[in-house]
């Protein structure tokens, strides 16, 4: 089990001539409450904070016709209307994070999964646990060879809806799946990275080509963004529109590559409030955990975040 320092689809969701990056299940759209009082629940650090860190982001620009919001006229998501959607989050008797291996992986593969698990426990404060690892034995009709690729894809839903539930521990505040194979949403899309349920609590997303002509060390970035991005889909986060974020939507690896590993202060602010955590306690440990796996400018980074915050 993974704990920070004490101190919901990802997809790639174009036409089959282009690639998709992240996808996610909405069963019920949220709607706003207007009994909800944003401000009276949130911690003053909290909302302090969002101006703080403001400096360190990038605000989104105009995107060309194959980025994400080149294909995706999305609204993305304040803080404030986050928590007047009533999001799915950690409760008291589901407040651990769950790791599950779908396949069979490399030693390589095996390090970053394993990294993205501690990764997630300090990036939302909460306990991470690894379950033991299963086969994806997928059948027709939840497999395909790609017409481009020729490379088999497993279906996104077979895992999602068949798969996943039948192994959600009671005590889960979501249950997030790495697989070695490479995954399809439907005919009409390329491929996906992953993909996670907004309301189920279950998410997926594949190895498969985060690691092609890569080094580790881009290999490592590119898990922990969409482990990140998938988790917080699956707390009911959208797509982010007004900053460079990691809950940013990408519809190509070198879309991913461009975006940040951390929450823009918006999303932050988000995390802080599900998790209840500080804002300067969250990016010490981000700290930490950078330090420990060589990403020395982030590390460097998430200081400066904590100095401010």
């Amino acid at each position: 089990m993974w704990r920070r320092p004490e101190i919901t689809r990802f997809w790639l969701a174009l036409p089959l001539l282009v690639f998709a990056a992240c996808a996610s299940v909405e069963e019920h759209p949220a709607s706003p409450s207007a009994n909800v009082q944003p401000a009276a629940q949130v911690d003053p650090a909290v909302l302090s904070a969002i101006n703080a860190v403001e400096p360190f982001f990038k605000p989104m620009g105009k995107p060309k016709p194959y980025e994400w919001l080149g294909a995706y006229n999305e609204p993305g998501q304040t803080f404030d209307e986050y928590l007047a959607s009533e999001p799915t989050m950690p409760t008291a008797e589901r407040q651990k994070l769950y790791v599950l291996p779908l396949g069979k992986f490399t030693s390589a593969q095996k390090r970053v999964i394993d990294a993205a698990a501690e990764y997630l426990a300090t990036f939302y404060d909460l306990p991470v646990g690894k379950l033991p690892g299963q086969p994806l034995n997928a059948t027709y009709p939840n497999i395909r060879l790609n017409d481009f690729t020729h490379t088999r894809q497993v279906k996104t839903g077979y895992i999602l809806n068949d798969l996943l539930p039948k192994s959600l521990p009671k005590d889960a505040a979501a249950l997030i799946a790495f697989t070695d194979q490479d995954l399809y949403p439907d005919d009409t899309m390329n491929y996906v990275f992953g993909q996670a349920s907004l309301e189920g609590r279950v998410g997926v997303w594949s190895l498969f080509r985060l690691e092609k002509a890569a080094s580790y060390d881009t290999f490592l970035r590119r898990t922990l963004k969409i482990a990140a991005h998938e988790t917080g889909h699956m707390f009911s986060m959208r797509h982010c529109t007004k900053y460079e974020c990691v809950m940013s939507g990408t519809n190509q690896l070198a879309e991913t590559d461009s975006r940040p590993i951390d929450a823009c202060p918006q999303c932050m602010a988000k995390i802080c409030w599900l998790s209840k955590v500080l804002p300067s306690a969250r990016y010490t440990a981000l700290a930490t955990f950078c330090r420990g796996h060589g990403l020395e400018k982030e590390a460097a980074e998430f200081v400066k975040k904590a100095a401010a915050s």
